[in-house]
């Protein structure tokens, strides 16, 4: 009897622990209302509807919290103040981010889509060559965001001085929302923006693609980055496998989501009137949807050019030294795992 008694003893120190060690653990992650953040949005609106997508990968004990975010500074700012442990967010924000902290803060862990930017330009015919943007203005979304950066980079390559105000061509920061009247107008001569604005601009506005942006990534067979996935250092460092387990739920949405167009255009844009109020209509949406690409891949070169154009147009004073921002070794176990190609 006495036996009996110290084993159920046992057995409940030992239950006791187990249940201590499971202790939950919440993963905040963020991303924009943006296609090129599907996984995000599908992800989130999955959740939303009690069917999560990360959530039935990740077990129990994981907790999954998403935010909503309008740019990439914001977002990065989050993963300083220890409020996100990951997030979608574009090139150029993940470069500066991790310079300003001096490599310490910030660690790309896998890629998410490719392609969808444009140079978009009015019907009118004002702009028909290079030489027609002397004297003009151009839009993009956000001063020093990739967009603005590929911009002022593509015009300092056609020979034109670019300032950061004024300048041979005038390069304006125009929130996307803004740009659409602003370019019906006429007040805006060109718009160098992202997905699903290319579209919007082209099937509302009668916009012309002057610029098809993977014309400048010989180097990468035309492949760029649009967005990443990154993670803070120090939630990285804690939960290595919970972030190998969201790398290899996202590495099987995203060949979902290309397997099943049509049923994943629905669940994003069902998620896109939650966070904005409006759906995207079907046709800016499927222009969108085949202007760019999903995938894992981080597409290194193209962030090593986004970083050294950045600093030959001086946003960034001294030569990028990114040698410590990719974190890849998760993301290359789980393609292994699925007998996938690694990314090198």
């Amino acid at each position: 009897m006495k036996t009996n008694w110290l084993c159920l003893m046992i057995l409940c120190l030992l239950t006791g622990f187990s249940a201590m060690g499971a202790e939950k653990v919440v993963l905040r992650v963020g991303h924009f209302s943006n296609v090129t953040h599907a996984q995000g949005v599908i992800g989130h609106g999955l959740s939303r509807q009690g069917k999560g997508w990360f959530e039935a990968r990740l077990g129990p004990n994981v907790e999954v919290q998403w935010f909503v975010y309008n740019a990439g500074p914001s977002a990065t700012e989050a993963i300083f103040a220890g409020s996100l442990d990951l997030t979608y967010v574009g090139p150029n924000p993940a470069i500066n981010a991790h310079l300003k902290s001096r490599g310490e803060e910030i660690r790309i862990v896998a890629g998410a889509c490719s392609g969808g930017a444009a140079l978009v330009v009015p019907p009118d015919g004002r702009i028909k060559t290079d030489a027609d943007f002397r004297g003009k203005k151009l839009a993009t979304p956000q001063f020093g965001n990739t967009q603005d950066v590929a911009a002022r980079a593509w015009l300092q390559s056609k020979g034109f001085r670019v300032r950061m105000t004024g300048g041979d061509v005038l390069v304006v920061p125009t929130a996307n929302a803004d740009q659409l009247p602003l370019f019906t107008q006429g007040s805006l001569d060109a718009v160098w923006t992202v997905e699903p604005w290319v579209s919007r601009l082209v099937l509302e506005a009668n916009g012309k693609v002057y610029l098809e942006e993977n014309s400048l990534w010989n180097q990468t067979q035309g492949k760029y980055v649009t967005t990443h996935l990154v993670s803070r250092v120090r939630f990285l460092n804690q939960h290595p496998e919970l972030v190998k387990q969201w790398i290899a739920a996202q590495v099987e949405l995203t060949t979902w989501i290309k397997q099943h167009p049509d049923e994943a255009k629905k669940l994003f844009n069902d998620e896109i009137k939650v966070e904005t109020t409006k759906a995207l209509p079907a046709p800016t949406l499927n222009r969108a949807w085949e202007h760019l690409t999903l995938t894992d891949d981080p597409i290194r070169a193209s962030l090593v050019k986004s970083a050294n154009d950045a600093h030959r147009i001086g946003f960034l004073k001294s030569e990028p030294d990114l040698s410590k921002i990719y974190r890849l070794d998760l993301l290359n176990a789980v393609l292994r795992e699925k007998g996938m190609p690694e990314v090198p």
